[in-house]
């Protein structure tokens, strides 16, 4: 188990939001930041500080992505036409575990990426083990045959938590699903409000 998956919840009360939805996040029960300076007063936040939490938002969501990596996107997104945080959205909303997330293979964008890289995903019939592998359009998405009856798959799919979105078509009797089209801000189901405009003048300062 990686760092940055045991300490998700951290995460939550970092930022003060229950990122992903979850009734097992600590921020139901404590709305302020970990450790003994957590429920100091803070002062009027600057624009840096605005736009820092936006990306830790962003970042945080999608399992917490690196730097490195999380840049790259923006990078792309800003190569390809059209608005640039709605290209940051679409970009990572292809990543195969976040693919896999929404159609409720997985209980968290963690397990889902833990789940994809264990391999236990294909791909229009292909075995796909990289979390970040970008899906296209039409591409196909199915559990492996021995890993349809894993308990972790059973309890994510049967969960009430979320729903599953538009853009993507899913059979959990199959365990099988399809990416049908690119989704804009406004169709993503997030649990809290995500401002990808300050992510993306965060890195154009």
């Amino acid at each position: 188990m990686t760092k940055r998956t045991e300490s998700k919840y951290k995460i939550n009360r970092r930022l003060g939001v229950n990122l992903w939805g979850r009734s097992k996040s600590p921020v139901a029960k404590r709305d302020y930041g970990p450790g003994q300076h957590g429920q100091r007063r803070k002062g009027k936040p600057s624009d840096f500080n605005i736009q820092l939490k936006a990306k830790q938002k962003l970042k945080g969501y999608y399992g917490n992505i690196g730097e490195k990596q999380f840049r790259k996107y923006y990078e792309e997104a800003v190569r390809r036409r059209g608005d640039t945080s709605e290209n940051l959205i679409e970009l990572l909303e292809r990543r195969l575990d976040a693919v896999v997330y929404r159609m409720k293979f997985a209980v968290t964008p963690f397990a889902a990426r833990q789940f994809v890289s264990h391999g236990h995903v294909t791909v229009n019939g292909r075995k796909v083990n990289i979390p970040s592998f970008l899906v296209r359009d039409g591409d196909v998405i199915e559990v492996k045959e021995k890993s349809k009856q894993m308990v972790v798959l059973l309890d994510a799919a049967q969960s009430n938590e979320r729903d599953v979105p538009e853009y993507i078509e899913v059979d959990h009797r199959m365990m099988k699903g399809r990416f049908v089209r690119s989704p804009k801000l406004t169709d993503v189901p997030y649990p809290v409000t995500m401002e990808p405009n300050l992510v993306v003048e965060f890195y154009s300062r």
